[in-house]
């Protein structure tokens, strides 16, 4: 059986893992790696497949993180998997993955997600979820503006610029106003603003 074959029949074992785990922080659901292990493990044993992690590339940083500035070390690994069958050969898989922690577990914690994605890539291992296509939403229209606020904003630009762009002088014009003024109020306040202005 070549590595292939190994790997469709371990598929067609595999049909779904789903998101077991919780994070309780940002509370969200997620798929961890025990929950893979435990689905795909015996399965790999029953077709002889096993694989093998190549650590390609690897960065390290330390960042800060929340209000408290908390220091962690911040791991970015490149791993290929190589995935082997019962007669030898073997396909690979390149993933990327990303962990932080505050201790020594970095770099394990990265491995772990690495191996989690490398396994949901390959495996194509579906999650028993719900289609996202069963929920549809129709998007609401946007909000229209108030026109009588359009007009009272253009009427405030207009004293502005008649007080010759002070606009402390307007807003004292301007007064208590909530709302667009009557012609004759505005051009009276008009006048006053450039009578003032120009002073």
């Amino acid at each position: 059986m070549t590595i292939h074959q190994a790997l469709a029949a371990v598929m067609a074992d595999v049909r779904a893992v789903g998101k077991d785990g919780r994070n309780t922080q940002q509370n969200y659901n997620f798929r961890g790696i025990d929950g893979v292990l435990n689905a795909v493990g015996p399965a790999f044993r029953s077709h002889g497949v096993f694989a093998v992690p190549l650590v390609e590339d690897a960065t390290y940083n330390t960042v800060e993180v929340g209000k408290n500035r908390t220091q962690m070390r911040e791991v970015t690994l490149r791993v290929r998997y190589q995935f082997f069958g019962p007669d030898g050969d073997h396909v690979d898989a390149v993933v990327m993955a990303e962990s932080l922690d505050s201790g020594d577990k970095a770099t394990a914690k990265c491995l772990s997600v690495a191996f989690r994605s490398a396994l949901l890539q390959v495996l194509a291992i579906p999650t028993d979820d719900p289609d996202p296509d069963t929920h549809s939403y129709v998007r609401a229209d946007a909000p229209q503006p108030d026109p009588a606020h359009a007009v009272m904003r253009a009427q405030k630009r207009q004293l502005i610029d008649a007080a010759g762009g002070d606009g402390d002088l307007a807003k004292t014009i301007w007064g208590d106003h909530d709302g667009p003024v009557g012609e004759q109020v505005f051009a009276n306040m008009l006048t006053q603003a450039e009578q003032m202005g120009s002073q």
